[in-house]
């Protein structure tokens, strides 16, 4: 079975001599490798065509095209049988591909082989953000595990059954790709030793786009419906109501900001105790500080994007 690579770029041109040293260094080339760039105004579209790697590379140009209208373009233009996926803002394990593509050899294979991500942080503020929004493997249900398009593979059949990634959505495209995938009855196989490593977003402005974005994917694709409206409750009825609660009930106000603060950070600070040991003193005093700005900053961003979303897909079924 032939074995494809794709993945989409725009204006890339600072992450990809990274990604290109570690897909060099992969144990197992890809047959080909299909790169679908959005509209670059950098030198993206330029490395690409110039670089060297262990398979032939082909270049769409796509202006204007989103992620799902990118990956789409990049599957349609090869004939491959399995197709892997990643980002460009990463960089790969040595034996990503190998692993990535490996269960379709054996006895048993799946229709999707999902990898997994860790962080790759520079400094205080990316180690506070990582430890606050990427999942540990403990944190991971095999089972229940919707892998991200940065670390996936699946055969071609399954894209074609399914008519590809939402085009409809720009954002949290890889999620209903992989609902879809489900519904449709495709089995689905964790491979955890299929490793990239992800950067998080270097200030605290990227990030909240970041997190504004994806809330208003969520509320485009009606997503998380719970999750975002127990935000809601949280930020806009229990804590106005423990300070309302303070001069009648101190006790019952003092345990509210407690569970809350617990529920908020707890876990960001587990993950931040365990990764933090490559930190200088003053780095992890920082990175300590950073976790409750970290999480309250996403909190409002999505807060502030998901009914965004959820208006625009009210307005397309008018």
């Amino acid at each position: 079975m032939r074995c494809a690579l794709i993945m989409t770029v725009k204006n890339e041109a600072e992450a990809l001599p990274r990604l290109f040293e570690t897909l060099a260094l992969q144990t197992k080339q890809p047959d080909e490798i299909i790169v679908a760039d959005g509209g670059s105004t950098d030198s993206t579209v330029r490395l690409v065509r110039d670089a060297t790697l262990g398979a032939p590379v082909r270049v769409l140009e796509c202006p204007g095209a989103n992620i799902s209208e990118g990956r789409n373009a990049a599957i349609r233009a090869t004939d491959a049988e399995i197709i892997a996926s990643m980002d460009a803002g990463v960089r790969l394990d040595p034996r990503w591909f190998e692993r990535i593509t490996a269960p379709y050899f054996g006895e048993n294979a799946p229709d999707v082989v999902s990898g997994f991500f860790l962080p790759d942080p520079h400094g205080a503020f990316e180690t506070a953000l990582a430890a606050t929004t990427l999942p540990e493997l403990g944190d991971i249900h095999p089972e229940t595990f919707m892998p991200s398009s940065r670390s996936v593979s699946f055969r071609r059949a399954a894209w074609e059954k399914i008519k590809g990634y939402p085009e409809w959505l720009d954002y949290c495209e890889d999620l209903i790709f992989d609902l879809e995938l489900r519904r449709a009855g495709f089995r689905f196989y964790f491979q955890p030793d299929a490793l990239v490593y992800f950067r998080p977003r270097p200030t605290l402005g990227k990030f909240f786009r970041q997190y504004y974005l994806y809330a208003r994917g969520d509320g485009k694709a009606n997503l998380f419906w719970k999750r975002h409206l127990a935000r809601y409750a949280t930020y806009l009825g229990a804590i106005p109501l423990s300070f309302v609660l303070l001069p009648f009930l101190p006790l019952v106000s003092v345990i509210m900001w407690l569970v809350g603060a617990y529920a908020l950070f707890g876990t960001p600070y587990r993950r931040l105790f365990r990764a933090w040991h490559r930190l200088s003193r003053a780095d992890k005093t920082a990175s300590f500080l950073y976790v409750p700005i970290v999480r309250i900053t996403g909190d409002v961003a999505k807060m502030i994007g998901y009914p965004v979303g959820v208006g625009w897909r009210l307005n397309r079924k008018i």
